[in-house]
């Protein structure tokens, strides 16, 4: 890394993890700040999908569809937001992209406070809005690359386990505590005041929903002041044109396609979790509450995608990563024979299968990150992390989009798991052969 973009004060001079040069500690503080900002990235990624079944019931004129829509969007800025944020690690050093990238989280979740306390906010806002949120996922292709560097191979298994898996806590973390917070004044009338709830067949209310985004604020902006006094860049370095060789290698795409099958479920079905249970089960009488049940996917997933760190470490990733597309067919067609019921008993059923879904995602989500820096080099497989994750981030806006889709065409949802069954079929057999066979052209 030149001095055009990162001061000497900046870079850590002579670092090199795999050849013995780097201080542990400072890795794994680099790691604990770099993961606060990752979650509260996710936070603001889905805080879209946290409160938009709310907006009908607080005077917001929008259809099923246009509820679909809302929660693509930040999908769909996401993923096109990481295929530019994975080129800038080596370009502008750890401190500078963590800082500033978080900072910007401020956009979105200032926007939406304001925007939730008038229902005569016009649609388009709102999904310009639903835009900026995904700048939180655009994060990631940043974020994920840069703490690779400070690792060795033998201990980034665990380490970007542990950071990704923690940062998609963000997801549970803002669907679980959304229906809290909108409870009561939080900010007094400081902040705008309540709403009136009318629920379509259940007593009025009032809500104070901006909460759900200016609860976050503060702490956006410690995490940037921290990132900029703690944080340092590494020596790697490449300009644009240098990254641009991993399009070159078949390998890129490989693994493009296994986590798609992996981050891109996880992600998409966490995004559209509250709006199928409403879409499909809102209708039975004493329906149940879709935020009482949405964050307990992203949860189960991101405890995953933590707690497998080690064993990928262990037993190599590709051997996980065949496990996890094995139980993403199986529990995807599970899931399938619930989407389309007759009575409220086959909710619980519908409920296992998608948490089925969300821990099989969340081992595949670790031992692929776990083969990346096996197979490329440290300052390849950086990129190579960013790109992947880049694809993988539209998950939410193809889930969000597909589904609409299909139920508005014929009510019928499960094509949706049947070609996500598929696609893991055809993943599980790229993998054994490029990668967990004997003689696998790169075992890792």
């Amino acid at each position: 890394m030149t001095s055009q973009t990162t001061s000497r004060a900046e870079l850590l001079a002579s670092w090199d993890p795999n050849a013995g040069r780097w201080d542990e500690k400072f890795a794994w503080r680099t790691l604990s700040i770099t993961t606060y900002n990752l979650t509260l990235a996710f936070v603001t990624w889905y805080l879209v999908s946290a409160f938009a079944v709310r907006l009908p019931g607080l005077g917001f004129d929008l259809s099923t569809t246009q509820l679909f829509w809302l929660t693509a969007m930040p999908g769909l800025s996401a993923g096109m937001l990481r295929l530019v944020w994975m080129f800038l690690p080596p370009l502008v050093g750890t401190r500078r992209l963590v800082t500033f990238s978080t900072l910007l989280l401020l956009i979105p979740l200032l926007g939406w406070g304001f925007a939730v306390q008038d229902p005569g906010t016009p649609f388009w806002v709102l999904m310009v809005l639903a835009f900026l949120a995904g700048i939180g996922g655009g994060n990631f292709s940043g974020f994920m690359p840069s703490t690779s560097y400070f690792f060795p191979k033998a201990k980034q298994g665990t380490a970007l386990g542990i950071q990704a898996g923690i940062g998609n806590f963000g997801v549970s973390l803002v669907q679980f505590l959304v229906p809290w917070l909108i409870g009561f004044g939080l900010f007094g009338s400081l902040l705008g005041g309540p709403q009136p709830f009318r629920p379509e067949g259940k007593p009025a209310s009032e809500l104070w929903v901006q909460n759900a985004a200016f609860f976050w604020v503060p702490f956006v902006v410690v995490g940037a002041v921290v990132a900029w006094l703690y944080l340092r860049a590494v020596p790697v370095q490449a300009n644009f044109r240098q990254q641009m060789d991993i399009f070159r290698d078949k390998h890129t795409w490989v693994m493009t396609s296994l986590y798609l099958m992996t981050f891109g479920a996880f992600s998409g079905l966490a995004a559209v979790f509250a709006i199928l249970i409403r879409t499909l089960y809102g209708d039975f009488p004493d329906a149940p509450d879709p935020l009482a049940y949405a964050f307990l996917g992203p949860l189960v997933g991101s405890a995953v995608r933590v707690a497998w760190g080690p064993l990928t470490d262990r037993l190599g990733g590709a051997f996980w990563t065949t496990v996890s597309g094995v139980g993403i067919v199986g529990s995807a067609l599970f899931v399938s024979r619930w989407v389309t019921p007759e009575s409220l008993a086959e909710f619980k059923w519908f409920v296992v299968g998608m948490l089925a879904v969300f821990f099989f995602t969340g081992v595949g989500n670790t031992s692929t990150f776990k083969q990346m820096p096996m197979i490329f080099s440290p300052r390849q497989a950086g990129g190579v992390i960013g790109f992947t994750a880049g694809i993988a981030a539209f998950g939410p806006f193809l889930a969000s989009v597909i589904l609409s889709w299909q139920l508005s065409w014929n009510d019928d949802p499960r094509p949706f798991f049947h070609g996500l069954a598929i696609f893991a079929v055809f993943n599980v057999a790229l993998n054994v052969y490029y990668y967990q066979r004997k003689g696998a052209e790169k075992p890792s």
